[in-house]
């Protein structure tokens, strides 16, 4: 950008700052005002970065800002300006344009950019200026906490980030292509902070006690100066190369002059004994040309093997998304002074700072306290100096902070974290990547520590190996770990630098994990299992189990009651460990009980009396409701009853998994799965390692392999021999050979095997000739062996190739699962009845041919494979899957108005929605049809639709008899109760499955108050019972909250959903008796719809004239109640809350109490459930109203119901029915749900 082309403010605002006169600076008097004027208005810059392009291009930064810094440090206000500026200026590209801009514009912008901190990057490397900045942050850590103030701190911060910015600017290549050994502009940025004492002042910080806030700021300038370092290399600057070194240098030149002269010889031997300037012309028999004649070659003999047809052809784009990733840029050497410096500084870091700072990141780092990706400063430290520390002088105790399990379970989960990232995180992939290289290169790190452990001299530190190895060997994912990175690798987005770690990685892994095996007898490690129960898929009904005949049931029962006699009379002993319920799986109780009731028939079916005997027992004393395994006190010959029952009874079984067939795996994938439910398990197993290493037998692992070894040239001796092992490990130890016949791998091998410099990977080419020669062997017998090179092969396909096909087939024959074979008549069967029915629309083939198939039980999909076997069919998406539910999704104007129609005509009904589904002409699902009446407004809730349970004659409610039970008792009372809850949660349940959404409160329906009504005399029975249980106060508070809310919604015309607050313990206690909420529900008042709501509410669906009908209705007994004592049975109901309030632990304030407490309904008499239930001592709920429509307290509709017409802070007078209040009844202000 041109200078003429600034802002005229801008302009004016940089020439305001001041001038340079020779090496002096002199400032105006409005430079202060200039400076903060510059950053307002970097502030308000635009997405391009204009203010930031044009002070760039002005070179404001090296001009103006450094000379202020250098020649004006006493003018603190001036100095802490500037700085703040500087650091706005230097800040990272990345981070003013959020990412790389993809559009040219804006790219252009963004290199511009970096073009500019690059310039700055050179200002900055000058002694004079960290010389200043090293002054300043001297004086500023002098201060004591005592006298340090808040501008202090912030300046010690801001100096830190523009140390970290200037490091962070990357390297320009094309100003710096300079060789290894000179310096760079980071290298003398570097000098002049080790000149000016800057590294002393990070050390410092790095190992104060009293300056623990600065330790990631300290790590990312550590980590940054180090950036073009390599541990080993630092380690062996100034000092004489070991022999390991010059040895290696001696065979790489070696290696190269063979390949030269190898190169030479055969260039010799093609070239003639005379030059002829007549090349010739040749024919080469066997490869056709174009047409049917064979190829004329006009070149020379020796260019023959170069010859290919695609010679001359351009060659083929290959797409952005499938381009290998790019690999890093390559590391320079420094100059030697600077890393002479470098190497010191580890050296002290180590001894001084590392343990202490890396507990600290560490710990802001699970706390959460760090900002994001600053992890991986704390991955790249525990790579760089453990690497430093082990190439040095071997001390453990240097890095003890990072030397443990948990160092190893904080990368592993970082890993993990980063590659799920990287599958989500399209744009960003590459990024993620190269995350998890750095976290792959801290736990090799960890792992050479650990081998270097081993070789210790003291016996305390290879002790603490051995614990350090046996945890991460026992545990799991540490050992999944490396085969979830192989079979995820990702050549597009991940480097061939990462596949090459990862191999090295694993190749030391599993060298210490069969070092630590074959120390040992045996290994005990942890194993988990993830279990899967699958639901059956809809419309398909479990197959009944084959039972025996009722003829050979007969048969069997006299031998059974002889067995059975004599166990119960103790002649025979009955077995101990019988467990009919087990608590730890997810299994429903009652699925575990049928499964109980099954697993005796079984043992009745397989004469084992007493398994049989035992677990009826033990079934009983599990599930003693209902007896449904026999009374408690059952005698012999009930017991003996009971096991006939249940002997010839047709008990349901579970859906015999269907038999599978080899591929029909991979076919399956293609289809909709069934729901499936998993559970892990955690059990422990004896390790075997050879079992371990096959997990690796698998084609994704050998394509990994296989890839890297393409560049067998360019990778090191080690690279080569990690990669030969473990091709070593598949074919010989695991004799797995055939994994490897494959046409890429040949292809391989044979430019390995044709290279000059062959000689020099002596171990790869042993290997290669070993394979092939195993292949050539097998080709003898297998003719099909060359047409098998086309296709990587798994483990499965490799059997059959070296065994035989059809091997895998003959031994899994006799398996359970495995499908019986067909015979040509049930072929000749199938084909005829396929002809039969395919002609034939609208009907279901596979459905009609399994219904007269006479062969034995068989499924769809075997009946479909067979019949693409038999050429009957393409292919089995010839027969595809009918759709689950119905296909109507959009409404149309006349199914709108039918379902209106239905609902206006079944309102009044106990299943609307059942009615409604019977009658309407276009058939949908339950879902459907209820968020059409949401959205339509004719309903206010999904459970105002759910089916209304009729009650039985006789019981509460429908009784004439004024006492408390009734005459149906208390028992009755009971099941009553327990029926409607299983068959609300029947009903919730449903609900669910049918996609109901979220759950909904159960309410009233109420259309304009034309269909809807309470029956008062189940209202008043209730009413009354309770009131004769002591209960009169809160009833009297329910019928003043719904003649106020009546009142409320007279005077407004609105209506919204009101909680129900207690505001006394009498009230509250009364909200937690099953009989009262019986009551609440019977008048319209719906429960608490999830856990975010703590109180009933008066639903908005119910009139005022309905509510007041309501208080009537309750208030039809009140006199008769109050005229004389509830009688005895009431007033022992009244004692006995009052004896619960004196045991019950003191209320705690408003402003303590912690939350809601659910109390649970126990079942017993109407009498019991009209009391209310104990209490255990602990936090009361909150009677503060915490519902989302208390927004505006002052609205009529939406205040809390505070009492019988009491106002805040009143109290009832004594003798009267009225509840004390609490001092705080209500505190305003908007809360969450209740």
């Amino acid at each position: 950008m041109d200078l003429y082309m600034m802002n005229c403010e801008l302009l004016a605002t940089c020439s305001a700052l001041g001038y340079l006169e020779g090496d002096v600076y002199h400032k105006e008097p409005d430079c202060l005002e200039s400076v903060k004027d510059l950053i307002r208005y970097l502030r308000h810059e635009d997405e391009m970065r204009d203010v930031r392009q044009q002070l760039g291009a002005a070179q404001i930064l090296q001009n103006d800002l450094l000379p202020l810094v250098t020649q004006h440090p006493q003018d603190k206000p001036l100095f802490d300006a500037v700085v703040r500026l500087m650091v706005n200026l230097t800040q990272p590209a990345l981070l003013c344009f959020g990412k790389v801009p993809q559009d040219p514009g804006a790219r252009h912008c963004f290199l511009q950019v970096v073009s500019y901190l690059q310039a700055y990057k050179e200002a900055f490397a000058s002694e004079k200026v960290f010389g200043v900045l090293s002054e300043k942050l001297y004086d500023l850590l002098q201060l004591d906490w005592e006298q340090r103030q808040e501008e202090d701190n912030l300046l010690i911060e801001r100096m830190l980030l523009l140390v970290r910015n200037v490091l962070h600017v990357p390297a320009d290549p094309e100003e710096e292509k300079s060789v290894d050994d000179d310096a760079s502009t980071h290298d003398r940025v570097l000098w002049a902070m080790h000149v000016s004492g800057m590294d002393d002042l990070l050390k410092f910080l790095a190992s104060s006690p009293a300056e623990q806030q600065w330790g990631l700021h300290v790590l990312e300038i550590v980590a940054l100066m180090f950036r073009d370092q390599d541990p080993e290399q630092l380690v062996a600057t100034g000092q004489a190369r070991p022999a390991k070194e010059r040895g290696a240098d001696v065979r790489e030149l070696e290696l190269l002059r063979q390949k030269e002269l190898a190169e030479k010889k055969s260039r010799a031997f093609q070239r003639g004994s005379r030059h002829s300037r007549f090349g010739g012309s040749y024919v080469v028999q066997g490869l056709k040309s174009i047409g049917d004649r064979d190829v004329v070659f006009h070149k020379g003999l020796h260019n023959l093997k170069d010859y290919s047809h695609d010679l001359g052809k351009e060659a083929r784009r290959v797409p952005k998304r499938k381009q290998p990733a790019q690999e890093a840029a390559p590391r320079r050497r420094s100059a030697l002074n600077v890393r002479l410096f470098l190497r010191e500084f580890c050296g002290d870091f180590l001894e001084s700072c590392y343990n202490r700072l890396m507990y600290l990141v560490k710990d802001q780092l699970l706390r959460e306290k760090a900002q994001q990706h600053d992890e991986t400063y704390y991955l790249w430290a525990v790579a760089f100096f453990m690497a430093f520390n082990r190439s040095r002088r071997f001390r453990p105790e240097l890095v003890s902070e990072t030397l443990g399990v948990r160092t190893f379970h904080f990368i592993e989960q970082n890993l993990t974290a980063y590659y799920e990232a990287m599958l989500l995180d399209k744009m960003g992939a590459t990024s993620w990547a190269r995350r998890m290289h750095l976290a792959l290169k801290a736990y090799r790190e960890l792992l050479l520590t650990l081998q270097e452990m081993d070789g210790s001299p003291d016996e305390a530190v290879q002790h603490s190996s051995k614990i350090i190895k046996n945890n991460i060997f026992y545990v799991m994912e540490y050992r999944e770990l490396f085969l979830a990175l192989f079979r995820k690798f990702d050549a597009t987005r991940q480097p061939r630098s990462f596949l090459r770690d990862l191999v090295e990685t694993t190749h030391l892994f599993l060298k210490m994990l069969e070092a630590f095996c074959r120390g040992r007898g045996n290994l005990v490690v942890q194993s988990k299992r993830v279990r899967r129960k699958q639901r059956p898929r809809a419309g398909r009904a479990a197959p009944p189990a084959q039972l025996p005949a009722p003829q050979e049931l007969e048969e069997l029962w006299p031998g059974l009651t002889e067995q059975l006699a004599a166990c119960a009379q103790g002649a025979e002993p009955l077995p101990e460990a019988v467990v009919p319920f087990d608590a730890t799986l997810e299994t429903p109780v009652e699925e575990q009980r049928a499964e109980a009731m099954v697993r005796i028939q079984d043992s009745l079916l397989g004469r084992r009396a007493p398994a049989a005997l035992a677990l009826l027992r033990c079934a009983r004393e599990v599930w003693p409701e209902g007896d449904v395994f026999g009374s408690p006190g059952a005698a012999v010959e009930e017991e003996l009853e009971m096991l006939k029952q249940i002997f010839f009874a047709p008990v349901p079984r579970q859906a015999a998994p269907e038999a599978e067939e080899p591929g029909e795996e991979e076919e399956e994938e293609e289809e909709v799965e069934e729901e499936e439910l998993a559970s892990v398990q955690v059990s422990e197993k004896e390790f075997s390692f050879l079992d371990y290493l096959k997990r690796f037998a698998s084609a994704s692992v050998v394509k990994a392999y296989v890839l890297l070894l393409r560049n067998y040239g360019q990778n090191s001796a080690h690279t080569n021999h990690c990669v030969a092992k473990m091709l070593h490990r598949i074919a010989c130890d695991l004799k797995m050979e055939a994994l490897l016949f494959q046409l890429s791998v040949f292809c391989l091998f044979n430019r390995l095997l044709s290279d000059p410099s062959a000689a020099a990977y002596q171990e790869l080419v042993t290997f290669a000739k070993y394979i092939l020669g195993k292949f050539f062997a097998l080709a003898a017998s297998n003719k099909k062996a060359y047409v098998e090179l086309l296709f990587w092969k798994s483990t499965a396909g490799v059997r059959e190739m070296t065994e035989g096909y059809g091997s895998l087939q003959e031994e899994a024959g006799s398996g359970a699962r495995r499908a019986p074979k067909w015979t040509p008549q049930e072929e000749e069967e199938l084909r005829e009845l396929y002809l039969k029915y395919k002609e034939r629309e609208g009907e279901d083939v596979v459905g009609s041919i399994l219904a007269h198939l006479h062969a034995p039980r068989r499924t769809p999909k075997q009946v479909i494979k067979q019949l693409v076997r038999l050429g009957l069919a393409k292919s089995v998406r010839d027969f595809p899957r009918e759709r689950k539910g119905p296909r109507l999704v959009l409404w149309t104007e006349e199914q709108e108005l039918e379902l209106q129609r239905l609902f206006e005509e079944f309102q009044g009904t106990d299943d609307i929605l059942g009615n409604i589904m019977k009658h309407i002409t276009a058939k949908r699902s339950r879902a459907r049809i209820v968020e059409k009446l949401l959205s339509l407004g004719l309903v206010a809730e999904r459970k105002e639709l759910y089916k209304k349970r009729k009650r039985k004659p006789g019981l509460p409610g429908r009784s004439e008899d004024r006492s408390p039970q009734g005459p149906a008792g208390p028992e009755n009372s009971a099941e009553e109760e327990e029926e409607e809850e299983s068959d609300s949660e029947e009903e919730e349940a449903a609900w669910e499955e049918e996609g109901a959404g979220s759950r909904a409160t159960q309410g009233c329906q109420e259309q304009g108050g034309a269909a809807w009504a309470v029956p008062e005399r189940d209202v008043q029975g209730l009413a009354r019972r309770l009131r004769q249980g002591g209960l009169a106060g809160p009833l009297l508070w329910l019928q003043n909250c719904l003649n106020r809310a009546a009142e409320d919604r007279e005077e407004d015309g609105t209506a919204q959903p009101v909680p129900l607050v207690p505001l006394s313990e009498e009230s509250e206690d009364a909200m937690e008796v099953a009989g009262f909420q019986r009551l609440l529900r019977k008048v319209g008042v719906r429960a608490p719809a999830n856990e975010q709501e703590s109180f009933w509410r008066i639903p908005a669906t119910l009139s005022a004239g309905q509510l007041r009908r309501l208080a009537a209705s309750l208030a039809r007994e009140e006199a008769e109640g109050e005229e004389g004592s509830p009688g005895e049975l009431g007033a022992g109901a009244e004692q006995g809350v009052q004896a619960r309030r004196k045991r019950r632990a003191p209320a705690l304030p408003e402003e303590e109490t912690p939350g809601p407490e659910q109390l649970p309904e126990s079942p017993g008499s109407e009498l019991e459930r009209a009391r209310p239930a104990p209490s255990q001592p602990g936090p009361k709920r909150s009677r503060v109203s915490r519902s989302q429509d208390d927004e505006a307290p002052d609205s009529p509709g939406l205040r809390p119901l505070l009492g019988p017409s009491l106002g805040a802070g009143a109290r009832a007078k004594p003798g009267s029915h009225l509840p004390p209040l609490w001092p705080s009844l209500w505190l305003g202000g908007p809360w969450g749900p209740g």
